[in-house]
């Protein structure tokens, strides 16, 4: 039986490769092009690209910024891999956690020539792995059979779309905050992780329903971390709906609204450092604006202020204005 992977299932494997630290085949018109994000590569691994052609390094043009490299591509900056340089010094660029370890880190010398729409994909890609947006590229003559392949017009369409989601399971569930609710599970079909609707009480369905959208947060939702606001607005949202008799919380399973959990401890660390780093978040202003764009109407914004802390009064500054 000849079995034909669709882009979603590549898709997946290739995040998982990514993670593992193997790279992924792009095949682009221009020829195919071997991918690896940098934070899970290893020196072997690195060699083995060296072996192949001539490695490029691709960063964020944020990133870029940081570094005072130009971004000659608009939204990325790329630059060669020098010989004899190791994972260290792609990882002292690639991870804004090193800067204060590891400050000098050129001259760097950005490409102009050529495409940068591969680069441009892996980005992508490994963003969409959870990992830094960071990517070696080499151009090779022929891809490995043993690599997961992407076609680059499919890929970018497929990281361009929403994953459909499909009810699991649901169970009745008593909480503390909100009391009597249920849980239902939603499995989406690109193998990534599930999310949760939480319905408190019996909500109405012929009135407007008191809703919050929550993005997963296991520092402060678990942890009670008093670094942000996200564990008292998640209970404080569960018993106003509790009060009220009604509501639904989308728990959305998006450690750091879809960077994970290791880039925005990352995130800590730069705040810790004194950096800006509300440029990783996504503001409420927009979940409004797409639910509107999926047909929800969102008849009243209901303020939610809690959890100030003089651990996060400067970051919640930040992110208010």
């Amino acid at each position: 039986m000849a079995l034909v992977l669709t882009i979603a299932e590549r898709l997946a494997r290739a995040r998982a490769d990514l993670r593992m630290g193997l790279p992924v085949g792009i095949m682009a018109p221009e020829g195919p092009v071997l991918v690896a994000a940098v934070e899970a590569l290893t020196d072997a691994r690195l060699d083995d690209l060296r072996a192949a052609g001539a490695p490029e390094l691709a960063l964020t043009a944020w990133r870029a910024e940081t570094l005072r490299l130009a971004a000659y591509d608009g939204d990325l900056a790329r630059i060669a891999v020098p010989d004899g340089t190791d994972i260290a010094w792609l990882r002292a660029l690639a991870d804004p956690e090193h800067d204060l370890r590891v400050p000098m880190k050129g001259p760097l010398l950005g490409l102009r020539s050529g495409a940068a729409t591969v680069a441009r994909a892996g980005l992508a890609l490994a963003k969409s792995a959870m990992l830094l947006p960071s990517v070696v590229t080499v151009a090779v003559d022929a891809m490995p059979d043993a690599l997961t392949r992407l076609p680059l017009d499919a890929l970018v369409q497929a990281l361009g779309e929403a994953a459909h989601l499909s009810p699991v399971v649901a169970a009745r569930l008593p909480m503390a905050a909100a009391g009597a609710g249920r849980v239902q599970i939603f499995r989406p079909d690109d193998g990534g992780p599930e999310h949760f609707a939480v319905e408190v009480g019996r909500p109405d369905r012929a009135r407007p329903v008191l809703a919050r959208l929550h993005s997963a947060c296991f520092t402060g939702d678990v942890l009670g971390s008093l670094k942000c606001d996200c564990g008292p607005q998640l209970h404080a949202a569960l018993a106003r709906m509790g009060a009220e008799g009604a509501g639904v919380l989308l728990y959305l399973n998006q450690e750091g609204r879809g960077i994970g959990l290791a880039n925005k401890l990352r995130a800590y660390s730069l705040q810790d450092q004194g950096f800006d780093t509300v440029r990783l978040l996504t503001t409420n202003p927009r979940k409004i604006g797409v639910m509107e764009a999926m047909g929800i109407a969102v008849a009243e914004r209901v303020p939610l202020r809690v959890g100030l802390t003089a651990e996060n009064e400067a970051y919640l500054a930040v992110k208010r204005a």
